[in-house]
């Protein structure tokens, strides 16, 4: 089983994710960013950061034990969006990026995710290729060849700045509340909003090592419903535990999606002349409304498979700038190589402002198809693609659907389970039709 998935490497932190694995890889990584940089290149530098688990602590010495042992200098920024490490690695010009989370997984998972030089995140065959020569005997530096770790104490101004340098107009007289799910952007979400001008309230920001994801935050959006609607807010922003992604609750209590999300700023961009090649580039995920609100605003749609990574790779491959998934990872090109939840926010604000309208009003222009999207956990989904049973279900529940809907089955990339995903004219259809194929995914899986 491969140690890489489509998000990095992501498991329970000391059984899955060991401070040894976390050791291993990052040597292994040094090796190959040594070997690639050449004997004329300086010591090599890498940006390492962490969300707010208790266990990023013992894994983030491990990481950097592991590069400083090897020879690379790291710059250690401590707890931070992942976004802010992807840029600050574009930034400063450093060789490598480490960023230790898993995102919006319970607490006692955590993740490893590798940035390249200029931020993206690697290629599959780095990846594999790390994989590959982990364990491997190496002759080890000594003296001035070690590393070094330094701690940047620059490294969330700098972050802040470049996210503030993104809009032309103050966010002055717009009301958010944002949910910072107790994680990575705990400090800087409500900062960047407070600076831009907002009136911000912030919750699930406290965090103490154990409380990320918590039921909150952009997988539990209940309180941030029930703060914006008792406070009377504009707009409710909630983020996930390492801040790439970005959901929204109007003033009405009502959910906006990163498929609306991304239809909201698709219009914006194609408005003010910015929509590069008129396209925009979205995941096999995205909902049916959001490709008709496409259609009928004339703008052209690429999909690609689930993952930020994906999108990004289409985005870079064809000059594209904008793309994202309904999970609410947006990737807005001309500012971030990666998802950002606090770019899109801002971003976000801005629309509103702009246009003088209230977020319900620019979400109007998508009307989302029931959807409905059942997790088959503790399944072999690696048999998924070969099972015929399966596979006569869905072309059965395809020819109910017809033209009404559409049926998606796909193994996660970080879990051990298959997401069963089904859109129809009615939440009823939906549901019944997700339940019988995942029943038939559970009996042939198991």
């Amino acid at each position: 089983m491969a140690l890489f998935g489509t998000d990095g490497i992501r498991g329970l932190a000391n059984v899955d994710l060991t401070a040894e694995l976390a050791l291993d890889v990052a040597v292994a990584a040094a090796h190959i960013l040594i070997e690639s940089l050449g004997s004329t290149h300086t010591r090599p530098r890498a940006i390492v950061g962490q969300d707010s688990r208790a266990s990023g602590e013992f894994l983030e010495a491990a990481v950097v034990a592991g590069l400083t042992s090897a020879g690379v200098d790291v710059y250690r920024v401590g707890i931070l969006p992942t976004p802010a490490v992807a840029f600050l690695v574009a930034e400063t010009g450093a060789d490598l990026g480490v960023m230790i989370s898993a995102s919006h997984n319970p607490m006692p998972d955590n993740g490893i995710k590798l940035f390249s030089r200029g931020g993206g995140k690697l290629d599959d065959a780095v990846e594999a290729a790390i994989e590959a020569r982990m364990g491997e005997p190496w002759q080890r530096p000594t003296g001035l060849g070690v590393g070094r770790a330094i701690s940047d104490e620059s490294a969330t101004e700098k972050y802040l700045a470049h996210l503030l340098s993104t809009l032309d107009t103050s966010l002055e007289g717009i009301k958010v509340i944002v949910d910072c799910a107790n994680g990575a952007s705990s400090y800087v979400s409500p900062e960047a909003l407070r600076r831009a001008g907002a009136d911000v309230i912030a919750i699930a920001h406290t965090p103490d090592g154990w409380n990320i994801n918590e039921g909150v935050g952009s997988t539990h959006l209940e309180n941030l419903r029930v703060a914006v609607l008792n406070e009377k807010a504009d707009i409710g922003i909630a983020h996930d535990g390492d801040a790439d992604r970005c959901l929204v609750i109007s003033a009405q209590g009502d959910v906006i999606d990163g498929d609306q999300i991304l239809t909201i700023l698709a219009k914006s961009f194609k408005e003010r002349g910015m929509l590069e090649g008129n396209t925009v580039v979205a995941t096999v995920m995205s909902n049916l409304g959001f490709m008709h609100a496409m259609k009928a605003a004339e703008i052209n749609v690429v999909t690609t498979a689930v993952g930020d990574r994906y999108v990004l790779e289409t985005m870079l491959a064809n000059g594209f700038i904008l793309g994202g998934e309904q999970s609410g990872h947006l990737i807005l090109k001309n500012f971030a190589n990666t998802g950002d939840g606090v770019l899109t926010a801002l971003a976000l604000l801005q629309e509103m402002k702009r246009t003088n309208k209230t977020i319900s009003e620019l979400a109007s222009i998508m009307q989302r198809f029931p959807q409905v999207l059942i997790n088959v956990a503790n399944v072999a989904k690696e048999r998924l693609e070969t099972s015929v049973a399966i596979s006569d279900a869905v072309t059965q529940a395809t020819s109910q659907l017809g033209d009404t809907g559409r049926i998606l089955l796909r193994a996660s990339g970080t879990e051990p389970l298959v997401r069963v995903m089904v859109e129809a004219q009615s939440d009823s259809i939906a549901k019944e039709i997700a339940q019988k194929l995942a029943k038939v995914v559970e009996a042939e899986l198991r």
